[in-house]
């Protein structure tokens, strides 16, 4: 029986031929016999992709003889081709989508005015540095809401976001703004979303602002469960969350009979995306997965 691998990763670094690298990008995905999505524009890579093991391999061999690509961290998890539907490979104008391709700033080191990087033992420390200064860091989560519903670092801050382009209307509400003199920790599933997230709020007057480097997945690789993180982990593929072991503790509650869960399932409208926190019963029930906005619909329908 063949293994296969996932492979997450990103890369911010000056590209002066984004559709090119989508073309080769696309090209060498078939070539091994890949799937998964990748997004290319002028500020660098950003990616999934999965399927058999060796095949993985070439394919993040190939990818990083581009030099802009050489040092890209590549991170790895269980799964397979099967855990995407297709192959998508697309230019755009980020590779994170903000909304705010003119305030970002990279260079060949990656972004210009972000974060200070830390590893997670250093966020360890910094936690008890902070703590022993009679200091409280501050967890900013940089990713969509529903996401911590599952898992978060405890006593996190969750922005009320539905779309990463929602941050920028989030920030300058206001609502923040008492941290702005506390020390943060911005954190995301792999790292690239708190790479532009921390230099926006660092541009927005946030004066101590760091970033997990490499994300929560690199923090679940050193610390798993019997750290600071809590939860599953939301993934964008076919597996929907993954834990990091045994141990992890279920925090989702099912909406409709508010038991532990941590499947997200979609609402029974086949044209609606919107997910929620089911347990297996409840998700059984079509009319009950229906979310608030298709149900009055299907009351009318119905009348």
């Amino acid at each position: 029986m063949a293994l296969n691998r996932i492979v997450l990763f990103y890369a911010f670094a000056p590209l002066p031929d984004p559709e090119a690298v989508r073309l080769w990008q696309r090209s060498l995905l078939e070539q091994h016999g890949l799937r998964g999505r990748i997004i290319v524009s002028e500020h660098g890579i950003n990616g999934t992709a999965g399927g058999e093991i060796r095949a993985v391999k070439a394919y993040v061999k190939a990818t990083r003889e581009y030099p802009a690509f050489k040092k890209m961290d590549i991170k790895w998890s269980e799964g397979s081709a099967e855990d995407f539907p297709r192959i998508s490979v697309k230019a755009r104008a980020e590779i994170v989508s903000f909304g705010a391709p003119d305030e970002l700033e990279v260079d060949a080191d990656g972004v210009v005015g972000g974060g200070t990087h830390l590893r997670p033992e250093e966020v360890h420390e910094l936690v008890e540095a902070k703590r022993a200064s009679g200091e409280e860091v501050v967890f900013f989560d940089g990713r969509n809401a529903f996401e911590a519903q599952i898992g978060k670092f405890k006593n996190a801050v969750v922005p009320d976001v539905e779309s990463t382009h929602d941050f920028i209307a989030e920030l300058d509400s206001g609502k923040y703004d008492d941290l702005k003199d506390k020390p943060i920790v911005t954190y995301c599933t792999g790292g690239i979303r708190c790479e532009v997230l921390s230099s926006l709020m660092v541009k927005r007057g946030f004066r101590e602002v760091y970033q997990l480097a490499g994300g929560i997945v690199r923090y679940g690789e050193k610390y798993g469960d019997a750290g600071l993180w809590e939860g599953s982990l939301y993934v964008f593929d076919k597996r929907m969350h993954l834990e990091f072991t045994p141990d992890a503790v279920t925090i989702g509650q099912c909406v409709g009979c508010h038991a532990p869960t941590n499947k997200f399932e979609n609402c029974s409208n086949p044209s609606c995306r919107n997910l929620r926190l089911f347990c297996p019963t409840c998700a059984a029930d079509d009319a009950l997965r229906l979310c608030t906005g298709c149900a009055p619909a299907a009351l009318e329908a119905r009348a």
